[in-house]
């Protein structure tokens, strides 16, 4: 019982706030500048289009962050997550040291970590993802396949902001 509490109040405090931060991208609320600027930031960092681009990460944070709270497809909701915040980590803070007030790796690592680990917990007994029986989404061999494509999408997305980068600056 301690476990499935344990679990269901990370999944509860960490997605409500990572949906909310996805929130901000894509509905410009709780002070986030919405598509239009957040695209804009992104064409700055080389991801062109930057709308499409800002509308991925942040549906990524969005509906990812609503999974993990409903703890429904417990799996795919951290994938999403630990994706953005791949690309994320790689594009924008990889450069600038480790801490947060640096802008550097320390957030984006530790909300990859979160979802990373929900990813292979599972929604747990207080869950959808238990009510509605999902637990073969929690197999081993199935959060490997995941968390796999999830490396391969992010990197993708790294690629195609390197491309955009290389033919925009001769």
């Amino acid at each position: 019982m301690s476990v499935d509490l344990g679990i269901l109040l990370l999944r509860m405090l960490f997605g409500a706030a990572i949906a909310a931060h996805g929130a901000q991208k894509v509905f410009g609320w709780f002070g986030g500048y919405g598509l239009k600027g957040t695209g804009g930031f992104f064409e700055s960092l080389g991801f062109r289009p930057g709308v499409l681009f800002a509308s991925a990460a942040g549906l990524g944070e969005l509906v990812g962050g609503l999974l993990l709270v409903l703890g429904l497809l417990t799996p795919l909701g951290g994938a999403a997550v630990l994706g953005t915040m791949l690309v994320a980590m790689f594009s924008v803070h990889l450069g600038k040291g480790f801490f947060a007030s640096n802008n550097g790796i320390e957030m984006p690592l530790l909300y990859g970590a979160a979802a990373l680990s929900l990813m292979f917990t599972g929604g747990g007994g207080y869950s959808l993802d238990a009510m509605l029986r999902l637990g073969w989404m929690n197999h081993p061999v199935v959060v490997a396949g995941v968390l796999g494509l999830t490396v391969i999408s992010a990197a993708l997305t790294l690629a195609l902001r390197s491309q955009a980068q290389a033919t925009t600056n001769p």
